[in-house]
């Protein structure tokens, strides 16, 4: 059985996923026999596996399962996802709210539960919750010190940090102003930090979010050294706007918490200019280097 570094999907079939993939390519060459492409076949000099589905959402499921399927046997060491339409796989019977959901689905074990991190050079993002309505956001202690457990051990085994110093995100404005505001800092944040101290993982009490992303956003864009080797966020769009904010193009969805590492392109499908060939790869291009080096 042929073992490569990474399989790249191509994603939503009317998206940008093959486009930015070839131009990606085209531009890193990397070894061919580390590449394996699962989807729809372009026009570049690396191995296939075309997927036979005409349905766009099924056609996006098949194309991750297939990969999952070969990382699951060990013929595939990383995965690199091209955008796809949450939309249209709910339309082909496929309830995810997303392909970290998928993946977790196809690849955990053990209990194992998938982690989204946003990376952009030394500035990484993991949130606490993903893909969800505001509205039913929920923090439990055991789950902060869990996922921050991932976090650490994940920055100390793939960045080799021997002590990862890790800032969290308050839940509320203002720390909540002690419970005027909230009591999320008080009765679930402030409790896993001290479990986590006491487990040896430097974690900071509860941030107010705009102060820390604007410290270390303003670190970031000066190209100083950070304050934290990573930062939790509460929400999705608590990390995510910042991050995107600050560093788009190469900012890269990064799965952890599985056996294995998955990238994606911080972009979207892109329907509106998808087959103009404008669009632009340089997401793509880091999230493939990205997959390497943590492969």
């Amino acid at each position: 059985m042929k073992t490569y570094k990474i399989a790249i999907t191509t994603g939503d079939k009317f998206g940008i996923g093959k486009e930015i993939t070839k131009k990606a390519l085209d531009f890193l060459k990397p070894d061919k026999e580390d590449i394996l492409i699962i989807g729809e076949k372009i026009d570049v000099d690396y191995d296939f596996a075309e997927i036979d589905e005409p349905q766009n959402g099924a056609f996006c499921y098949k194309s991750l399962e297939y990969a999952c399927n070969l990382a699951k046997k060990g013929a595939v060491k990383g995965l690199v996802t091209s955008p796809v339409s949450k939309f249209e796989l709910h339309k082909s019977g496929y309830k995810f709210n997303g392909q970290t959901e998928i993946i977790e689905k196809l690849l955990a074990k053990d209990n194992q539960k998938a982690q989204m991190i946003f990376i952009a050079d030394e500035l990484k993002v993991m949130l606490l919750t993903r893909h969800c309505a505001l509205n039913e956001v929920k923090l439990t202690i055991e789950n902060v010190v869990y996922q921050a457990e991932i976090l650490n051990n994940f920055l100390i085994e793939k960045y080799n940090i021997k002590t990862p110093k890790i800032a969290l995100c308050a839940f509320n404005p203002h720390c909540g102003e002690g419970g005027i505001l909230g009591m999320e800092e008080i009765e679930i944040l402030n409790p896993a930090v001290e479990i986590l101290n006491q487990k040896g993982i430097s974690i900071t009490k509860p941030i107010s979010a705009d102060a820390l992303f604007a410290r270390v956003g303003k670190e970031y864009l000066n190209k100083e050294k950070l304050s934290y080797d990573a930062i939790l966020a509460c929400y999705h769009d608590q990390g995510l706007c910042p991050i995107k904010a600050l560093a788009f193009d190469n900012a890269i969805n990064t799965t952890i918490g599985l056996n294995i590492i998955r990238t994606s392109p911080s972009s979207g499908t892109a329907y509106d200019i998808a087959g103009k060939g404008v669009a632009n790869p340089d997401s793509m291009i880091e999230a493939i280097k990205l997959a390497m080096k943590l492969s």
